[in-house]
C-alpha cells in the first residue's frame, strides 16, 4: 500500500519491468514527488542505502499520458498495471488488488495538470508589478498619461534642469514597455484580442503535457510559455483550422475538459480548467473562424475560392473566355455571309 512520508511524498514498493518486453520484473522502491513533478525508483528505501545513492530510474509526470489496469495485457503478471509515457509503456506489479487501485488512482491524479484561474484583482496586481515605478519622488515636472496597447504609459512634458534624471526615466519606461507581453507591446491597431488565458497542451513529439498561455486574435491562435513572453512558441492561422470541438478521446487520454483544434498539418489537444472554460474556448475559436470567412462560407467554399484565386487558373479561364468570344464572332460573321449569299443567288427551283 502506498503511504505518505515526512516530506509529503507518496512511497511504496512495486515490481517493474525495467527492460521493455523482457517479462522480468524487479523489486524497486518508488517515490512519487508531486512538488518536483517526477516519479523515481531506487534499489531499496533510500534510508537503507548509502547517502547520495542515485535512483535507478525516473519519469517526469508531464510525460505520463495514461495509467491503467493491465491484467488483460499481461495475464501472467498478477496485479499488473501500465504507465503510458513518451514512446514507451512501463509495466508494474502491485502487491495486491487494493494496492493496484491505489497506485493507479494516485498516479492519474498526480498527472492531471490543473490550471488555476486568477481573479481580476490578482490579474491587475500582476500587471502592475510588470511596470516598474518610474515616477519616483515628486518633482516640479508635469506628466501626461497615454493608453498604448491597453497599458497606461506616463511621459514627462517638461524638463527643468534634470536632463539626466529625465533621460533615465524615459529609458526605464521604454524598457518596461519592451518587456510587456507580445500582445500588449503592439499598438491597438495591430491586433484585436478575442480571448486569452492559460491551458494545458500536449506536445507534438514527446506527447507530454505543458501549461501554456493561449491568445486568440482575429486571424490566428498563438500560445506562449507564459503571459510575460513577447514571442509566441507557435502561431496557428485560423484559415488552416478545419474544426474545433470537444475531444472524443478525452477518456483515452485521461484528461477532463479536453478539446481539439484540427488543422491541415496537425491536431492540437488542449485541456481547459473547467467545462465552462472549454466550451468558451470552442465557441470563441469557432466564432473567430466564421467572422474571418464571412457568413455562409464553409471551409470547402474557402478552399474553392483560394483555388480560383490562383493566377494560373485565372489565366486559363480568361483564355477560355477569349476563345469563346472569338467563336461567337465567327458564328456571327458566318450568319452574315450566308444571308448575303442568299440575296445574291436566290434559290433555283428544279424543273421537272
Amino acid at each position: 500500500m502506498p503511504y505518505v512520508d515526512r516530506q509529503n511524498r507518496i512511497c511504496g514498493f512495486l515490481d517493474i519491468e525495467e527492460n521493455e518486453s523482457s517479462g522480468k520484473f524487479l523489486r524497486r522502491y518508488f517515490i512519487l514527488d508531486t512538488q518536483q513533478g517526477s516519479l523515481v525508483w531506487f534499489m531499496d528505501n533510500p534510508q537503507n542505502l548509502p547517502v547520495g545513492t542515485d535512483c535507478v530510474g525516473s519519469l517526469k509526470l508531464t510525460y505520463i499520458s495514461k495509467v491503467s489496469d493491465a491484467t488483460k495485457l499481461r495475464p501472467k503478471a498478477e496485479f499488473c498495471f501500465v504507465i503510458n509515457a513518451k514512446m514507451r509503456k512501463y509495466f508494474l506489479q502491485a502487491n495486491d488488488q487494493q494496492d493496484l487501485v491505489d497506485w493507479v488512482n494516485t498516479l492519474n491524479k498526480a498527472t492531471k495538470i490543473t490550471v488555476p484561474k486568477l481573479s481580476d484583482n490578482q490579474q491587475n496586481s500582476e500587471n502592475q508589478r510588470a511596470l516598474p515605478d518610474v515616477v519616483g519622488p515628486k518633482k516640479q515636472v508635469s506628466y501626461k498619461t497615454e493608453i498604448i496597447g491597453g497599458v497606461p504609459i506616463v511621459t514627462p512634458t517638461q524638463h527643468e534642469g534634470g536632463d539626466v534624471a529625465n533621460k533615465s526615466e524615459r529609458e526605464a519606461m521604454q524598457r518596461s514597455h519592451s518587456q510587456l507581453p507580445y500582445f500588449l507591446g503592439r499598438t491597438a491597431q495591430d491586433h484585436t484580442v478575442i480571448k486569452s488565458g492559460y491551458c494545458v497542451k500536449q506536445g507534438a513529439v514527446m506527447k507530454n503535457w505543458k501549461r501554456r498561455y493561449f491568445l486568440l486574435e482575429e486571424n490566428s491562435m498563438s500560445y506562449f510559455k507564459s503571459d510575460l513572453e513577447k514571442e509566441p512558441l507557435r502561431m496557428i492561422p485560423l484559415k488552416e483550422v478545419h474544426k474545433v470541438q470537444e475531444c472524443k478521446q478525452s477518456d483515452i487520454m485521461m484528461r477532463d475538459n479536453l478539446f481539439e483544434v484540427v488543422t491541415t498539418s496537425r491536431t492540437f489537444y488542449i485541456q481547459a480548467d473547467s467545462p465552462e472554460e472549454m466550451h468558451s474556448w470552442i465557441k470563441a475559436v469557432s466564432g473567430a473562424i466564421v467572422a474571418q470567412r464571412g457568413p455562409g462560407r464553409s471551409a470547402a467554399t474557402m478552399r474553392q475560392a483560394r483555388r480560383l484565386s490562383n493566377p494560373c487558373i485565372q489565366r486559363y479561364t480568361s483564355r477560355i473566355g477569349e476563345c469563346s468570344s472569338t467563336l461567337l464572332q465567327l458564328c456571327t460573321c458566318l450568319r452574315c455571309v450566308t444571308s448575303c449569299l442568299s440575296l445574291l443567288f436566290p434559290p433555283v427551283r428544279c424543273l421537272d
